[in-house]
């Protein structure tokens, strides 16, 4: 799943854990997973398209998570975002997101009167 909170962007799966106790926290900025995660061990590099990782707990990722909702205080996501760079990085999801909101609504299948 792909979180995007006001200072952090973090992709979290659970790839390669056969416990199931851990989840992967990934993310593509310095810090991201820190900000979240304070006691991370984050890894730099690994030859995929994600340059930090961390292995977390799996309830600790949810609690973490749970608290950022329970902490939300802003109206306007998008004028929480103070870095620049992540707030227009963050703006071109949205406008892709606005854009297939668009088409899927204009693809929308008409239902067929019953005869």
């Amino acid at each position: 799943m792909w979180i995007f909170l006001s200072d952090s962007y973090l992709s979290i799966v659970d790839k390669g854990d056969q416990s199931g106790t851990t989840l992967l926290v990934r993310a593509r900025h310095a810090g991201d997973i820190e900000r979240v995660f304070p006691d991370a061990k984050v890894q730099t590099g690994g030859g995929t398209d994600y340059r930090y990782r961390a292995r977390i707990d799996r309830e600790h990722v949810a609690q973490a998570i749970a608290g950022e909702i329970r902490g939300t205080s802003y109206e306007n996501f998008k004028g929480s975002v103070t870095d620049r760079q992540r707030h227009d990085a963050y703006l071109g999801c949205w406008h892709e997101m606005f854009r297939y909101q668009q088409t899927a609504d204009d693809q929308t299948p008409v239902p067929r009167p019953v005869a």
